[in-house]
């Protein structure tokens, strides 16, 4: 019963989570796109996504953005190992 309980948090979690998203398109200069993408070939824990996420919370909160979940996202990368580049 409690694997139920949580596979059902789990999907509860996932669809709120994808309810709190948007779809952004943009264009990158090449040497941007490059590096990002040997970035997050090199680094198994990030994707394309959670790299443009952190770009953009480093960002804001660097530029006086005080929404709290937009620093809980800076806060997160702050702390998440990730190998040298």
């Amino acid at each position: 019963m409690d694997q139920i309980s949580h596979s059902n948090l789990t999907d509860k979690k996932l669809v709120e989570c994808s309810a709190n998203k948007v779809s952004l398109e943009t264009e990158l200069s090449e040497t941007l796109y490059n590096t990002m993408k040997d970035f997050v070939l090199s680094n198994p824990t990030w994707d394309q996504y959670k790299l443009i996420n952190s770009a953009l919370a480093t960002f804001l909160v660097q530029n006086g953005c005080t929404d709290n979940s937009v620093s809980e996202i800076y806060l997160n990368q702050l702390f998440t190992p990730s190998k040298s580049f």
